[in-house]
Parts: C-alpha cells; sequence; structure tokens
C-alpha cells in the first residue's frame, strides 16, 4: 500500500527542528540535536513549565481517587509496588512535558555519579533512574520510585563533583528513608484526591522555588488540605536531618569528600544572597534550615579520619559537561563575556569550543569557525571536540566537512548519541538512507523513548520506501510527545501496512505503549 500523501510530506527531510509536523514541545533532543539556536531548544522561562508539571502531577495521582476512596484502602502503607509505580507514571509525564537532556555526554556522565553515590547506599530499595532537566534554577529533586532529577543550573554552579554528588546523595536519602511516602501514609485518612493536591503541591513547590510556582503550589496544597496539610509542603525539620546524616554517609562510603555536601549548600546560600529575584536557588525553599545543616554537617565532618577530607575530585569531564551548559544554555551574551574575560593563554581545547559555540548563537560564523578551528588544531583526536566542531558544519550547510568530523566523532565514541544523529541526518539529505537508517536506530537504542529520534527515523524509513516502519516510528513520536490522538492514526496506518508476523508484533507493542500513556493520563 502507497504512504499516504500527508505522511510523505512529513517524510520530507529538513534542516532544523524536526520539519512540518513537529510538536510544539521542547524535549531533550530538540535541543541537542535539532534546533540550531540553542541547546536545548526553544528554551522556556523556568516558571512557564510549572502549570504542566502541575498537570503531570495531578494527571499521574488523581485518577487513583476514582479508583481507591482513601488509603485505608491501602491499608495505611503504601508498598514498594505503589512507589514505583507512582514514579514511573510521574516521570513519563514530566519527560513529555519538561525540556529534558539528551545529550548522552552529559546525560552519562550524570548517571556515572548517581550510579557512584549508589554504590554508598546499598541496599537500596529502588533501581535508581537518573535525569537531566535543562532549567537554569540552581535544584534537584527525587520522586518515590528512586527517579532523581538533576536541573543543568545545578550542575553549572557547583565547582567540585563530589558537591554534585553531596546533593545527588542528599536527594537519594529522602527517597530510602520515604519521607514523602510517609508524609502521604500519615494522611491516610484524606481521600487519594487531596493527597494528589498535596504531592502536586509539594514537587510544584520543589521545582518552582520562592516565585510564582512556589505560591501555587502553597496554594493547591491550603485548597486541598487546609493549613495542617501545608507544614508538609516542605521537608520537615527531622527529614532534612535524616537525609543529611544519611546522605552524607553514603557520599563518604562512595568514596568522595565528604565536604561536597555542605559545599554546595554553601554555594546555594551565596546565590541567595547575592540575588534577590524568583530565580534564587529554589532548593532552598524546600530544604529548610540550611545554615543550621551545614553547622551540623561540618561539626559532624570534622571528626572524621582526616584521609576522608583530602580526597581529590577527578573534575576533568564535570568541567566539559559545564563548558557545553554554558554555552548552549547561558544567555549568549553572558557566556560569550565568560569567554572574553578568560585570558587566552589559559584556554583549553574545550573553551574554544565553547566560545565557538556562543558565536555561533549570535550569528558570528566567521569568528565562530575560527574558535572551532583553533579547537581542532589543538585537539584533532578529542571526540567532543570533533563532533561539536562537525555539528557546527552541518548547522552552516558546509555538509562535506561536517560529514567528516561526525563521522570520526562516532568511530572514536560509537555511543555518542548527538554525533550518530547529525551523521545519520547528512546521510539522508545524500540518500544513503541504509546508512542513515543504522545509525538513526543506534540513536533510538540510546534515547529510546525520546520523540524527535522517533519522528526522524520515521521520516528516514518513508524516504527510504518502508512506509511500515515510517508510520510506526511516527506513531511513537506522538507517543512520546502526548500526542496519543495522532499517535493511534499512525498506528492504523501501520495497522493496515502489517504483513509479517514480526511486524504485527510489533503493532501489538505500540498498541500497549499508547494504551499505558493512556491510562496514565485518564
Amino acid at each position: 500500500m502507497p504512504v499516504r500523501r500527508e505522511t510523505i510530506k512529513i517524510f520530507r527531510m529538513e534542516r532544523g527542528m524536526g520539519g512540518p509536523g513537529a510538536h510544539p514541545v521542547q524535549r531533550m533532543v530538540c535541543g541537542c540535536f535539532g534546533r540550531a539556536n540553542g541547546y536545548y531548544g526553544g528554551m522556556r522561562s523556568p516558571f512557564a513549565i510549572f502549570p504542566a508539571l502541575l498537570a503531570a502531577v495531578l494527571l499521574v495521582l488523581v485518577p487513583a481517587a476514582t479508583a481507591r476512596a482513601d488509603l485505608d484502602l491501602f491499608g495505611g502503607k503504601m508498598t514498594l509496588r505503589d512507589e514505583n509505580k507512582m514514579g514511573h507514571d510521574f516521570d513519563q509525564i514530566i519527560r513529555a512535558q519538561q525540556n529534558m537532556v539528551g545529550d548522552t555526554y552529559v546525560t552519562d556522565y550524570v548517571a556515572t555519579v548517581v550510579a557512584r553515590v549508589v554504590t554508598g547506599k546499598r541496599p537500596m530499595p529502588f533501581h535508581v533512574k537518573s535525569a537531566v532537566i535543562a532549567n537554569p534554577l540552581i535544584n534537584a529533586f527525587a520522586i518515590p520510585g528512586g527517579y532523581i532529577y538533576i536541573f543543568t543550573g545545578l550542575i553549572q554552579s557547583v565547582d567540585t563533583e563530589s558537591q554534585l554528588a553531596g546533593v545527588i546523595a542528599h536527594e537519594l536519602a529522602h527517597v530510602s528513608q520515604r519521607h514523602v511516602v510517609s508524609r502521604i501514609e500519615k494522611q491516610k485518612k484524606i481521600s487519594l484526591l487531596s493527597t494528589a493536591g498535596m504531592l502536586a503541591g509539594l514537587l510544584l513547590g520543589v521545582a518552582g522555588g520562592s516565585g510564582n510556582a512556589g505560591q501555587a503550589g502553597q496554594a493547591l496544597v491550603l485548597g486541598s488540605q487546609g493549613a495542617a496539610t501545608a507544614a508538609m509542603l516542605h521537608y520537615s525539620q527531622e527529614d532534612e536531618r535524616e537525609a543529611d546524616h544519611v546522605g552524607l554517609n553514603s557520599l563518604v562510603k562512595a568514596g568522595y569528600n565528604p565536604e561536597g555536601m555542605p559545599g554546595t549548600f554553601e554555594i546555594m546560600l551565596k546565590n541567595k544572597w547575592y540575588d534577590n529575584s524568583s530565580s534564587m536557588p529554589s532548593y532552598l525553599s524546600t530544604h529548610p534550615g540550611t545554615e543550621e545543616r551545614i553547622t551540623y554537617l561540618n561539626d559532624r565532618i570534622a571528626r572524621m579520619p582526616k584521609a576522608f577530607l583530602e580526597r581529590k575530585d577527578d573534575n576533568a569531564k564535570l568541567r566539559r559537561v559545564q563548558v557545553l551548559i554554558r554555552a548552549r544554555m547561558s544567555p549568549a551574551n553572558t557566556a560569550l563575556a565568560y569567554w572574553d574575560d578568560k585570558k587566552t593563554s589559559e584556554y583549553t581545547p574545550m573553551d574554544y569550543v565553547g566560545r565557538g559555540i556562543t558565536l555561533e548563537r549570535l550569528k558570528r560564523m566567521d569568528e565562530a569557525q575560527a574558535a572551532f578551528e583553533k579547537a581542532l588544531s589543538l585537539a584533532k583526536d578529542d571526540p567532543l571536540v570533533v563532533r561539536e566542531a562537525g555539528i557546527f558544519y552541518f548547522k552552516t550547510g558546509q555538509a562535506d566537512r561536517a560529514v567528516g568530523l561526525l563521522q570520526k566523532a562516532a568511530i572514536m565514541d560509537p555511543d555518542d548519541a548527538m554525533a550518530l544523529f547529525y551523521l545519520s541526518r547528512l546521510q539522508a539529505e545524500a540518500k544513503q538512507f541504509a546508512e542513515a537508517a543504522k545509525n538513526m536506530r543506534k540513536v533510538n537504542e540510546l534515547v529510546p523513548e525520546d520523540w524527535e529520534v522517533h519522528h526522524h527515523l520515521g521520516m528516514i524509513l518513508g524516504e527510504s520506501g518502508d512506509a511500515f516502519g515510517g508510520n510506526l516510528h511516527l506513531a511513537y513520536a506522538s507517543v512520546y510527545s502526548m500526542r496519543l490522538g495522532k499517535a493511534r492514526e499512525y498506528l492504523q496506518r501501520a495497522r493496515d501496512l502489517a504483513q509479517t508476523q514480526e511486524q504485527k508484533d510489533r503493532i501489538k507493542e505500540l498498541e500497549e505503549t499508547i494504551k499505558a500513556r493512556a491510562e496514565i493520563g485518564k
């Protein structure tokens, strides 16, 4: 059966963000892989995301109110299975709603730090899953089920890996000690609808800080459960002390310098005093008594063996990640001022890369190209330098130069999703559909739930004549951007084209995926 005309139109490859039919939600790949004018796509205001976040939490929790009258039906207790289900459902929606970073160089680094912290927390009741949110607030939060989210603002603000690990250790302690769940359980005489309001308010406050979103969270709690629950919006002093105690233990057991934990809190306080705007470190608004906790932590650390305090971090990869975040997420003029103020004698190859990315954002292309060429002259075999130069030449339409660099980057780092993504798009433009599909499938394996990767893979397969595969992946693109109506349209087209048993099995898998997403939103 021929591909329908509207599908063919969507299959048309275009340079830039997603082509026709691309969904307006700006997610992890949308900026890293597609849009040329920013690392994370069209970055929304930090507070523009919170109505969607509120809706996401309510979509996860409110449906339970219709199925269960109140928490007494749990016997007053939430099981680990309940926590996993709650966390999984929330994670699915937040990934569809938020600017999630999809650059595997960044996310793999964060996952490595998280995994190292977890080694100091065994046994951990959950399999911990990390994600990075493209947001300039100094923030991080974890939710039941072992899901932890790190904001790029936090990564950019720390001086050492131990400081980043300190926040991660503290947040995972809130999960392992079941602080949020314990508060839900204490409300066992309250309906789950009210509990949904409480948790939505809590997470809105975590993400929103002291500004409009934090106030909205407070109002939500007051409206749903009254003043008695307002105290549950923030972690209690007892919760914080336990999270500090347990987190510090895991930080030390993981081999980090314990001074990292109070060090991060001190950075947050410094930012608080110098920034009275609504974008102050929101972490402080939901984690009370920071100054007292710093004193407590320093007292504990003072009694530790001296060898613990002499531990040194290898911050090399952190610095490289920070270059990417500063260059692509900070306001372009602010980022350029950073590199203008730095002596060129102190530049690393990655500094030239960061400067080049920033100049490209400012449309100063000749200067940007000079910066990338300088970086290549200093580090022609650095996979990240080569990748970023290749992406620059892709965006500026210099395909011949781009393809060689991206091929080299992909050979040096076969798991670099961004290098493979841009290489695949160049190959598709050159009508090399077999190679393009192979590489985009690899990207899909690395970031399996990204809508734009599925979108481009669908376009490539459609261009190559694989109408079934094209419609299948366009359906997945719609699922992961939460456009379930459109997903069902592509599902039907793929179903009509399915002939082999393998294809029919893939249709069943897609049907189950759509059903699961629909269940979350009921």
